[in-house]
């Protein structure tokens, strides 16, 4: 994993919110992905704060986007910040 990155989560009501700091490289995409499968059934809504990323890798998107067919079936995933679209698949 990227030495600085990192997940910060907190809750509110029904809703999990995950912001990404750091750089986002494989390791940092297969934590995000267990992240979210282990609070899927948990929350109605899960925010993914994309805005505190500094580097998004290729390799670390390849690996999420690969990943993201399981969590597509997902509707309650909402990617926020300055960087969704290198992370969300429309």
């Amino acid at each position: 994993m990227a030495v600085n990155f990192q997940i910060l989560s907190y809750k509110t009501r029904d809703s999990l919110h995950l912001k990404l700091n750091g750089d986002f490289d494989g390791t940092s995409a297969y934590e995000l992905i267990n992240t979210i499968k282990d609070n899927e059934t948990n929350f109605y809504q899960i925010f993914i704060d994309t805005n505190n990323l500094r580097t998004i890798y290729e390799f670390g998107r390849n690996v999420f986007q690969k990943n993201f067919g399981d969590l597509k079936k997902l509707s309650n995933l909402i990617f926020i910040g300055e960087n969704k679209r290198h992370l969300a698949q429309n």
